[in-house]
C-alpha cells in the first residue's frame, strides 16, 4: 500500500472511533427525562417520527421547495453510496476483487446526479439572500468535502491513475466529518427518537388528519 491508502485508513480508523464513542455515549443518556402527564404512547410518536412525519407534506420548509427536497434525498442517496464505495475500496487493497461492470456503471450514474444535486445546492446557498443568512462556513465546507468525495469516486472507477485523489479527498472528508455538520449522520436519529419521544408522549405525533 500506498502512504495516501494509509492516511485515508487512517483518518476513517478516527472518524469511525469517534463516532462510536459519541454512540455509546448517547445510548447511556436514554430517553429524555420527561416529567409531564403522558398522554399520548412514546412508541407511536418515535415510529412517526421516522414515518410520517419524514413527509415533505408535513414539513413547509420541504413542500414550498420540493426540487431541493428532491436533491437533498438523492444527494444523501449518493453520499451513503460513495461511503459503501470507499469500504468496499479498502477490501480490495486486501482481497483482489473486482467490481461488476453492471455495478460501477450503477455506481457513476447515481454519484454523477447525486454530485450534481449537492452541487446544485451548494450554488442556491451561495446565490440565496435567506440562505447566506442562515449559513456558516461550516455548511460550505461540509456541503463541497461531501460533494467532490463523490466526484473523487466517480475518477476512481473511471480515470486511472486518480487513486491518490481519491484517497487523500477521502482523508479529508474523514477529518472534518466528526468536526463539522457532517456529524448529523449520527446525531439525525436521536434528534428523531428525541422529538418522536416529546411529541408522541403528549398525543400530538401521530397526527390525525380531520375531515
Amino acid at each position: 500500500m500506498e502512504w495516501f491508502n494509509y492516511l485515508a485508513i487512517f483518518t476513517a480508523a478516527i472518524c469511525f472511533t469517534t463516532f462510536l464513542y459519541r454512540l455509546i455515549y448517547l445510548l447511556s443518556l436514554g430517553l429524555p427525562k420527561d416529567l409531564s402527564k403522558e398522554t399520548g404512547s412514546v412508541k407511536r410518536g418515535i415510529i412517526y417520527s421516522f414515518t410520517g412525519a419524514m413527509s415533505p407534506m408535513e414539513k413547509e420548509s420541504a413542500f414550498l421547495h420540493l426540487p431541493t427536497y428532491a436533491a437533498g434525498m438523492l444527494y444523501h442517496v449518493g453520499i451513503f453510496s460513495s461511503l459503501l464505495f470507499f469500504v468496499w475500496v479498502i477490501v480490495t487493497l486486501f482481497v483482489p476483487i473486482t467490481l461488476p461492470s453492471l455495478v460501477s456503471i450503477g455506481l457513476v450514474i447515481l454519484l454523477s446526479l447525486s454530485s450534481l444535486a449537492g452541487f446544485s445546492i451548494l450554488i442556491k446557498r451561495v446565490i440565496s439572500k435567506e440562505l447566506r443568512y442562515l449559513s456558516c462556513a461550516d455548511d460550505y465546507i461540509s456541503n463541497f468535502l461531501t460533494t467532490i468525495s463523490q466526484v473523487a469516486a466517480i475518477l476512481y472507477i473511471l480515470v486511472p491513475g486518480s487513486q491518490v485523489i481519491y484517497f487523500i479527498i477521502m482523508a479529508l472528508l474523514f477529518t472534518w466529518m466528526p468536526l463539522g455538520k457532517t456529524r448529523h449522520l449520527l446525531y439525525f436519529f436521536f434528534a428523531r427518537i428525541h422529538l418522536g419521544f416529546f411529541y408522541g408522549r403528549r398525543g400530538a405525533w401521530p397526527t390525525v388528519n380531520k375531515s
